[in-house]
């Protein structure tokens, strides 16, 4: 298994179908939501993946400021349904924190949540700053990181 961590032009375009079909398979897929899971972000991002065999088991796209809020951002984080339970969600989440503080030197976090892992991302600090609400039929809720302030 191998870490990556790449800026959009570096990916291969094999790496980049694995992880549109990862990213489909769990958003659109197994949480039955017919959408556009190509936004027009991901140019402008960072990926970090964990690759098992050629296969994407973890994943996890990172926004800086101006992309999708005025502070950076993470999200499409996903783990293999194999793989959940075993704190590799932990793992690659804390990953890219890391990268935002260390490499974007950017304080302030804003993460657009599914409500039932709330609890996991308060566990990093995160605080919500929205009430719940529904997209796309599932519950989710804003969530703000503000280290260093």
């Amino acid at each position: 298994m191998n870490w990556h961590l790449k800026a959009f032009d570096e990916l291969s375009n094999l790496e980049l179908y694995n992880i549109l079909k990862a990213r489909t398979n769990i958003f659109v897929v197994e949480q039955n939501c017919p959408y556009s899971e190509v936004d027009g972000k991901d140019p402008a991002c960072h990926h970090l993946f964990l690759e098992d065999q050629g296969e994407i088991i973890a994943y996890l796209r990172i926004l800086p400021p101006g992309v999708a809020y005025p502070e950076a951002s993470v999200g499409r984080f996903i783990v293999d349904p194999k793989l959940r339970g075993t704190g590799l969600g932990r793992e690659l989440f804390g990953r890219g924190l890391d990268f935002v503080r260390d490499s974007l030197r950017e304080t302030r976090i804003k993460i657009h949540a599914q409500a039932y892992l709330r609890d996991f991302y308060a566990s990093f600090g995160f605080e919500p700053v929205s009430d719940v609400y529904l997209e796309d039929g599932i519950p989710h809720i804003e969530m703000l990181l503000s280290a260093g302030e």
